[in-house]
């Protein structure tokens, strides 16, 4: 079992709140956190700052070299005492090269001290960086070293310098306007500095690089297949995920007549314009897009773990070989980080789940009530990062004995840090029938019963419901557009009603006929966000949203708690419709969270709600602590003609009329609204009026003579198990009813509005005295002591040589053992190489003389671990000058050891040098 707080969200560390999602109309939204990372020491002074193109890079010393700049920044690294980090400004960019202008930036540390998970690269001190389209392009360490040493008076030539000292990979792989890559944005970045390789991955493949070189090695789908361009090189253009054609198979010289090279250029122009469309649809969200990459990362023991957006992952070697695929979770894979002997997995969800590096799982709990964007590790903790912008810090170790600890003591300790908070809801609903209401039927519909009520919730139905309306309506939907100028006069009607009462509007959300929107007063905003919203369509094929619902969900009060304004089938006849159109929604409803809680451009999640549906998960809307149903539901009564009807109305005896109810007849037999409530009600029947006709007396007298009904309800489910049960951390919120009413004197439609006053008890963390009592637990406690400082021991191991001579061809073994009064646990190893370039300088990385494999890995109990050091490899490579022709081939090994739980680690020096060489290259501390 995953280990869990009272607020059931796992033992972390909380860090202080981050500024709540979801503000209201006008105000400026904070900017989006989309990664982060640990910076040893103290303060970093900031050295320089350098635009390129639309990348903002910040330099650092290189004891703080992880630290990012503002906005995207990922990883910085340093070289020559200096780092560098790059944050990107482009539109829509989040720091992973994702979106147009976004891209993957990613930097090397020059120094051992410390760990970076993500954006290594193995040539030392280059930096990659991936953009839109697939271009990669790489800038030479020695160029930013050298435009960091200038005076302060030639600081205005740092950023040419640098802007001109890059490569463009795209075309160096091209060969005659053909290059094997696909035309899709770079997405992620990974360096497997063991082998000197770079991963770069887009949305669907993988291509590999040699990080010395920068040869194109490897160019693979998600499946492992090995695309054919890269096989063999036309000089033909090639486009998006084509495979290889062999249509112009001429001489070169035959080539350069003008029809074949105007046609060509044409069909290259053709191409390149198709696969823009694909991007473009990639990115709206069109096809099946599951299998997307997400997250890449490497473990420690060379393996290449690959996340996508149907929640798989998938294991490759350091060859781009695909090995195996798992699946533990059906959300979208956001992050994957290693450390140790685990895997580190963050979900679109919220989820974490620890697996080995054999892809078992290990345990699992909620961490976040967001995505969870990025993870960064520091001292003890793995620090995950959600996409609101909220923190939090887990032990090394978790799921372990420190959680169950630390778990039971903080439960102990609830009555110090838990808050109960009580407000007041009101909840709105009406089927306007296409019209809209007079400012006098707004006024008596939306009178605020008490001056306490600090949110209104407001749902409509058949806003517009013309047949073109509904096939634009649902093909807009498609591309992630919503809204009409109809709802904008209602939210804003609604808008000028409140005036004066300090409300407002947070959040809104339309689908075709449906509208929803959410007010709060001022003094209550700063406790409301994560303002989400999702959409189902019931209507023709389950596509067109005559019918449907459209939901907001929100936080209060660190509580989740949902509206879904929903309009079921018609007809009274259609009660099993009817219920099927309830199960539909409750079990796809799925939410999406914006930057913003106002009406913006959304994609609907369908490939979410397909995983969802399948039975494997519980509801989306299982999870929230509260759920209120309201809308045009459309049950009626039965057994009961129009004329007793309208005498029973006549007489108001609405008690009798209820008992013909088909709602409360379906509920009560267990077949729709499950475990949900609705108050006692004693105002008429909400349909069918004539309209503009006030009183009982309005009541539908056509031919039809359609039998008045309650088809116009409010209904909701709270935390509560059983109707006795009191509001606490285990049971967050409580709610009682003090008004359930229709509003007679509206009438522009022919359904009368209802509205609900609901009163709740919210009982929440106060996360500040939490983390204090968190941090006292973890200072005083023995038991959580003694097992952190077995957590810290250093492992030792027994190294066979310290100092190794290379003939020509024959390989020498270093040999890795763990020492015997070591503790039980596997340790980790990492050789990381120290040589002199020809300049003298000290640099990081394996000189391209020595062969070293493996490189990292880990240490069984009992194992011994050989290492094969061999003399050959390149000779040099182009486009830089760390050739080492001229250089006396001795380097220096680190071999670090630490265990699966640690940060700490045990440093081992070997001396490496060629049987020719004179001399050895002096230690150096790491």
């Amino acid at each position: 079992m995953s280990p869990s707080l009272p607020d059931r969200r796992g033992a972390g560390l909380l860090l202080p709140p981050p500024p709540r999602a979801g503000t209201a109309s006008g105000s400026t939204p904070s900017p989006r956190s989309t990664s982060i990372a640990f910076i040893p020491g103290t303060r970093a002074p900031f050295l320089s700052q350098i635009r390129i193109r639309d990348s903002q890079w910040y330099f650092f010393p290189a004891s703080t070299a992880r630290c990012p700049g503002p906005g995207q920044a990922r990883h910085g690294g340093g070289g020559g005492g200096r780092g560098w980090g790059a944050g990107s400004e482009g539109a829509g960019g989040d720091g992973r090269g994702r979106g147009s202008g976004g891209a993957a930036v990613h930097g090397r540390e020059s120094s051992a001290a410390g760990d970076m998970e993500e954006g290594r690269l193995a040539f030392p001190r280059d930096l990659w960086s991936g953009s839109e389209g697939g271009i990669i392009k790489v800038w030479y360490g020695e160029a930013i070293d050298k435009s960091l040493a200038l005076q302060r008076e030639e600081k205005c030539k740092t950023s040419l310098l640098v802007e001109r000292s890059f490569i463009d990979l795209w075309t160096m792989v091209s060969d005659g306007g053909a290059c094997p890559l696909p035309a899709v944005d770079v997405k992620l970045l990974l360096s497997d500095n063991s082998r000197s390789k770079v991963w770069s991955a887009g949305y669907l493949s993988f291509a590999l690089w040699d990080s010395r070189t920068k040869e194109l090695l490897k160019v693979v789908n998600v499946d492992g297949q090995v695309d054919t361009r890269f096989d063999v090189l036309s000089a033909q253009s090639q486009y998006g995920y084509e495979t290889k054609q062999n249509l112009f198979s001429s001489p070169r010289k035959e080539k350069a007549r003008s029809p074949v090279n105007f046609f060509q250029r044409s069909r290259n122009a053709l191409m390149g314009a198709a696969d823009a469309v694909r991007r473009v649809a990639a990115k709206a969200g069109f096809g099946d897009d599951t299998r997307r990459i997400e997250a890449l990362a490497m473990s420690t023991d060379g393996m290449i773990w690959a996340g996508s957006a149907n929640g798989s992952l998938a294991q490759w070697d350091g060859s781009g070989n695909r090995l195996q695929e798992f699946q533990h979770h059906l959300s979208s894979v956001q992050s994957i980080l290693n450390f140790g002997t685990r895997l580190w997995v963050g979900y679109m969800d919220g989820n974490i789940q620890l697996l080995d590096l054999d892809g078992n799982l290990l345990g699992g709990w909620i961490a976040h009530s967001s995505p969870i964007l990025c993870m960064a590790i520091g001292s003890s903790y793995i620090f995950t990062l959600a996409g609101h912008g909220g923190i939090r810090g887990w032990n090394l170790s978790s799921p372990g004995p420190t959680d169950s600890i630390l778990c039971s003591e903080l439960v102990e300790r609830e009555t110090s840090y838990k808050n109960l908070e009580y407000m007041k809801v009101l909840v709105c609903s009406w089927n306007v029938g296409q019209e809209k209401a007079s400012h006098e039927s707004l006024r008596a519909w939306l009178k605020l019963p008490t001056a306490e009520v600090g949110v209104l919730v407001v749902g409509l139905q058949e806003v517009e419901m013309g047949a073109g309306f509904l096939a634009m309506s649902a093909a807009k939907e498609t591309v992630g557009l919503e809204g009409s100028p109809n709802g904008e006069w209602w939210l804003d009607a609604i808008g000028q009603i409140l005036k004066g009462h300090s409300f407002e509007r947070v959040g809104s959300r339309q689908m075709a006929g449906l509208l929803t929107g959410v007010w709060v007063r001022a003094n209550l905003k700063q406790f409301i966000g994560d303002i989400e919203n999702a959409t189902v369509a019931c209507g023709l094929g389950r596509a067109i949203g005559n019918k449907g619902a459209v939901g907001l969900r929100m936080r209060i009060h660190d509580r989740s708690i949902c509206f879904i304004n929903c309009h079921f089938a018609a007809h009274a006849e259609a009660v099993i419709r009817r219920n099927e159109d309830f199960d539909h929604v409750f079990r796809t409803m799925t939410f999406a969270t914006h930057s913003n809680g106002l009406l913006t451009t959304t994609v609907s999640s369908s490939a979410g709600q397909l995983l969802r549906a399948n039975g494997s998960r519980m509801p989306e809307l299982s999870d929230t602590d509260m759920v209120v149903f309201l809308g045009d539901f459309n049950y009626r009564l039965h057994d009961i003609c129009y004329d007793m009807a309208m005498g029973l109305v006549s007489r108001r005896h609405f008690d009798c009329l209820r008992e013909n109810d088909q709602l409360r007849a379906e509920m009560r037999s267990g077949r729709v609204f499950q475990g949900f409530r609705e108050g006692d009600f004693k105002f008429p029947p909400t349909y069918k009026f004539e309209k503009q006709t006030a009183g009982l007396s309005g009541y539908d007298s056509s031919e039809k003579r359609r039998i008045p009904a309650w088809c116009d309800r409010i209904l909701y489910r709270d935390s509560r198990a059983s109707s006795g049960t009191e509001c606490s951390l285990d049971c967050p919120v409580v709610c009682s009813i003090s008004l359930y009413d229709s509003c007679m004197e509206a009438t522009d439609s022919d359904h009368k509005p209802v509205k609900c006053l609901f009163n709740l008890d919210v009982a929440h963390i106060d996360k500040q005295t939490m983390r204090q009592e968190y941090g006292e637990i973890m200072c005083s406690n023995k038991k959580v002591l003694h097992l952190l400082q077995g957590r810290e021991a250093l492992l030792e191991a027994n190294i066979s040589t310290n100092d190794i001579v290379l003939q020509d061809q024959s390989p020498s073994v270093l040999k890795l053992q763990k020492t015997q009064h070591s503790t039980k646990d596997t340790a980790c190893f990492e050789i990381i190489g120290q040589s002199r370039n020809s300049s003298g300088t000290h640099v990081t990385g394996f000189p391209t003389w020595l062969k070293v494999s493996p490189a990292v890995g880990v240490i069984c109990p009992g194992q011994t671990v050989e290492v094969i050091l061999q003399h050959g490899g390149l000779r040099g490579a182009s486009g830089n000058s760390f050739s080492e022709a001229n250089q006396e081939k001795a380097a220096t090994l680190s071999v670090k050891i630490t265990g699966p739980y640690s940060t700490v680690a045990k440093v081992y020096e070997i001396r490496v040098r060629h049987q020719n060489c004179r001399s050895t290259f002096p230690s150096k501390e790491l």
